[in-house]
């Protein structure tokens, strides 16, 4: 009886494994950004990454959530993110509504001012897979990507100030990765 047992559930585990390769190795998983999502894509997706931002806890932030951080975080936020995840008051760019997933628009709706900081500072700095979200550890300071991630958090309460900040002159074209900027050396 036991025997029949795991040979039924052996037998099921390898059936259900040769559907899922049979159903990526013909074509039919969705592979364009175009292509609706996969059946649980997203919430396998974003299982994993809340678990692995809570194993690797990013700490307390050592900047403080104040005016001086946001203008700093608004100068280094134009010229990194704001091609992705837009500016306060501005349409999305042409690059970022040809991504998928979408990059969330981080200024309009609530953003990620519900998330808390440490977990913004982890994403800026390790970057998501498969999303288009690069890892900017190697390109910005720690005080700089710490610096973002308090903007961010507290998108929803920045000064006219930071506003203006954030919107003045002509967003730096850069490619996603800064296009070769690298901040942490000057």
């Amino acid at each position: 009886m036991i025997k029949g047992l795991v040979m039924g559930i052996l037998s099921t585990m390898l059936v259900v494994a040769g559907g899922v390769y049979f159903y990526f190795a013909t074509g039919m998983a969705p592979a364009a950004t175009s292509d609706p999502p996969m059946p649980f894509e997203k919430k396998l997706a974003n299982m994993a990454l809340k678990a692995h931002i809570a194993e690797q806890q990013a700490g307390q932030p050592p900047v403080a959530p104040d005016e001086t951080a946001y203008l700093a975080g608004a100068k280094v936020y134009k010229q990194h993110c704001a091609s992705c995840h837009g500016l306060p008051g501005q349409s999305p760019t042409d690059y970022a509504t040809t991504m998928y997933p979408k990059p969330p628009p981080l200024f309009h709706g609530k953003g990620v001012t519900d998330d808390p900081v440490a977990e913004s500072y982890w994403k800026a700095a390790n970057g998501i897979r498969l999303t288009g979200m690069p890892a900017f550890k190697t390109k910005l300071t720690d005080t700089q990507l710490w610096q973002v991630s308090q903007l961010l958090a507290h998108a929803d309460e920045i000064s006219d100030s930071v506003k203006r900040e954030l919107v003045t002159d002509t967003m730096t074209p850069a490619s996603p990765l800064g296009a070769g900027l690298n901040t942490k050396d000057k």
